[in-house]
């Protein structure tokens, strides 16, 4: 059990059977009464974020989640299949549940799972990757505007703003995080 003066950012708990993570919280007194905690939560499967109000003191639910290292070894249709580096255990994972990460993972890369009651809830992604440029439009001599850019389709399938000068083929580091373009490798 966590209490509530444990909270933090990025804490994860559990509220009716469900996990949430702590976006936000600010302890306050209100005038008369006790203590209480305000906090925003993200559910960590569906992604969405509630306003909910603890006592001071009050005890919720720690999750049964883990974090192992999976290597992604294949997308079979819209699932992502993925294997326990130690116990070599496949699981298929539903592209709905990887969103926006699955964009930026490559057959073979090894990342960090995040496990809730032995199902895949979120993929912990290094801050950038390198990925090749499979289709852009071509760059064309004496096009150097400062700060134009064209969409290029990545060899995940992800599409990115780069630079004009960058042509197919090229290998370009990507933020994670944000999806933008941070430079040529």
């Amino acid at each position: 059990m966590i209490s509530t003066k444990d909270f933090r950012t990025g804490l994860k708990i559990e509220i009716d059977g469900k996990p949430f993570e702590i976006i936000e919280f600010q302890h306050f007194k209100p005038g008369k009464g006790g203590a209480m905690m305000r906090t925003k939560l993200r559910h960590m499967k569906t992604g969405q974020v509630l306003d909910k109000t603890f006592r001071s003191g009050e005890k919720v639910k720690k999750p049964d989640m883990a974090v192992v290292s999976m290597q992604f070894i294949y997308k079979e249709g819209t699932d992502f299949v993925f294997m326990d580096l130690e116990s070599y255990e496949q699981m298929n994972v539903p592209g709905a549940n990887m969103g926006e990460a699955g964009g930026y993972v490559k057959e073979g890369d090894t990342v960090k799972v995040l496990l809730y009651n032995g199902e895949l809830i979120g993929v912990d992604l290094p801050a950038n990757v390198n990925l090749k440029v499979a289709q852009t439009d071509p760059g064309v001599q004496g096009d150097r505007v400062s700060n134009a850019t064209k969409s290029a389709t990545l060899e995940t399938g992800i599409q990115v703003n780069v630079p004009l000068f960058i042509n197919e083929g090229d290998l370009i580091k990507v933020d994670t995080r944000s999806g933008e373009y941070l430079g040529r490798e």
